[in-house]
């Protein structure tokens, strides 16, 4: 009986797909989630990962070993806790998948639309459901600084870029 489990790789700055590569060249499965998206830089990368410098892993330790994992070319090592890889959830995994396939459908992460002033609604996280107001792009990992009417004041709030969608007018 297998003990699988998907743990999670960190990986050194854009070594991602080596990491990813190596381990599918060691038959393990691996999940390296990446998404199209529109640079405000024409001629930066059009494909990124969703998650910068780490990757998921589906592999019993016991069978594979934890250190063939933490020595993986490319890789800083597992993500652990007191010295211990930490399994991720199989449904959390699951949930991924189905994310980056529905942003993958919708046809990526398109921010060339969005200008400064744009109506945006925020769909995900703490502020799901909220309209926003576009402010800027940020460097990084694809955040967003939108601006929230809280309290009778415009406050600046930073979101990951997938978690907003262009408002399409009054309905």
């Amino acid at each position: 009986m297998s003990t699988a489990s998907w743990y999670v790789i960190h990986s050194k700055p854009r070594k991602e797909n080596q990491v990813n590569a190596y381990l599918r060249a060691q038959g393990l499965e691996t999940f390296y989630p990446t998404l199209h998206v529109q640079p405000v830089n024409p001629r930066a990368s059009r494909i990124r990962p969703y998650f910068p410098r780490y990757l998921f892993v589906h592999a019993d330790l016991d069978a594979v070993g934890v250190s063939v994992l933490q020595w993986v070319p490319g890789a800083i090592g597992l993500v652990s806790f007191g010295g211990q890889p930490v399994p991720v959830p199989a449904h959390a995994v699951h949930e991924l998948k189905r994310r980056v396939a529905e942003i993958r459908a919708a046809g990526g992460l398109v921010l060339d639309g969005l200008q400064p002033g744009d109506a945006v609604r925020i769909t995900q996280g703490p502020f799901a459901g909220y309209e926003a107001i576009f402010d800027a792009r940020l460097s990084g990992a694809e955040r967003v600084q939108v601006l929230l009417t809280m309290l009778g004041r415009l406050v600046k709030v930073q979101v990951n870029a997938g978690a907003i969608e262009k408002r399409r007018g009054r309905g």
